[in-house]
């Protein structure tokens, strides 16, 4: 990818307060998205304005999602579809088919939650971001109509999903070219209300990882990981750790997961905290009087370059006197070997 094309996106640990007391002007190079946390299905959303006249439509957000998809309404009198050999038909297809004129264009979509798979046709539309600052309004934005069966699995009252990964027609590459702002967004996720940052970052004072990018969605490159300062031997993430907004807790594939746990209860035990019947979905959890656990440390580009996870976005308290190691067991079919979740990132 051509490096004035690479999206560039931040997790940073931030109030939404503090922005929501900024001025309208510290937002003229960009635009900020308030998310919202469901705490039953622990799914981020965020709402947007879409077609004539503006409908408030609720979006699951997805980070490496491929555009915006979502069960359109009956009608809107701005709406168009798009026809195959067309520039916007090109630009939304990846999948190699040979355009025929005059057809719809159909895009391939899938539901992050569910898996399900379908696909909409492709339209453009009036689409507002009614978030901090004045309202951003693009004529023309490109997203595509699902089946309905696609939305089942979705928090209560979601329409469809907001893709922020790479592709052409991804919410954040629509939202650079319509506004030439930055190529770059600061994500904060919470356990009730976040943001998402576009267009402009929020600290200086940073320390970076490149993202790896051959991947459609994004990934970092973690060589080791640590717990209690101790490398963990014989089993480390390979091709790439994706970095994930629906995926509630942290996936790691069975031949991973095992060696990390069996590293995790020794380190435990040795702090004298005492392991307890597991809860789903989790697989080992302890009680939880007031005592610190095992710090885990993801070995980036170097031992310079280390993110750490540890108190309340390691451990998931699912009682007043039980927490639970916050990674699951994703099966041996799992695609890579570690997905990092929303826990672990808020």
């Amino acid at each position: 990818m051509a490096p004035h094309l690479r999206p560039l996106f931040t997790l940073f640990f931030l109030t939404l307060n503090h922005l929501l007391t900024a001025q309208p002007t510290q937002f003229h190079r960009g635009f900020l998205l308030k998310l919202t946390k469901d705490p039953q299905t622990h799914q981020h959303t965020t709402q947007l304005l879409i077609g004539t006249p503006q409908i408030p439509t609720k979006l699951l957000v997805h980070l490496s999602g491929h555009s915006l998809w979502l069960n359109c309404p009956p009608s809107s009198p701005s709406r168009n579809f798009i026809t195959h050999g067309s520039l916007q038909c090109q630009m939304a297809k990846s999948d190699g088919q040979n355009p025929k004129s005059g057809q719809s264009c159909d895009v391939s979509q899938r539901n992050p939650i569910t898996g399900e798979t379908g696909f909409g046709d492709l339209a453009e539309d009036v689409v507002a971001v009614d978030g901090i600052g004045p309202i951003s309004t693009v004529d023309r934005f490109l997203f595509s109509c699902s089946p309905e069966f696609l939305v089942n699995g979705l928090v209560n009252g979601a329409k469809g999903v907001l893709g922020f990964g790479k592709s052409k027609i991804g919410f954040q590459s629509q939202m650079v070219n319509n506004f030439d702002f930055p190529r770059k967004f600061t994500v904060c996720l919470s356990s009730s209300d976040g943001f998402i940052f576009s267009g402009a970052g929020v600290s200086n004072s940073l320390t970076y990882t490149p993202l790896m990018s051959s991947m459609d969605g994004y990934y970092v490159n973690v060589n080791a990981i640590k717990i209690n300062g101790r490398r963990l031997a014989g089993g480390n993430p390979t091709g790439g750790v994706e970095i994930s907004s629906t995926v509630p807790y942290t996936v790691m594939k069975s031949s991973l997961f095992e060696v990390f746990v069996k590293a995790f209860v020794a380190a435990a035990s040795s702090m004298n905290l005492t392991a307890v019947a597991p809860v789903a979905p989790f697989g080992v959890c302890f009680s939880s009087p007031a005592t610190p656990v095992p710090e885990i440390e993801l070995v980036l580009q170097s031992e310079l370059v280390k993110w750490r996870i540890q108190g309340r976005n390691l451990m998931v308290e699912v009682s007043d006197s039980v927490m639970c190691l916050g990674f699951v067991d994703g099966g041996l079919g799992m695609n890579g070997s570690m997905i990092l979740g929303g826990h672990q990132l808020e």
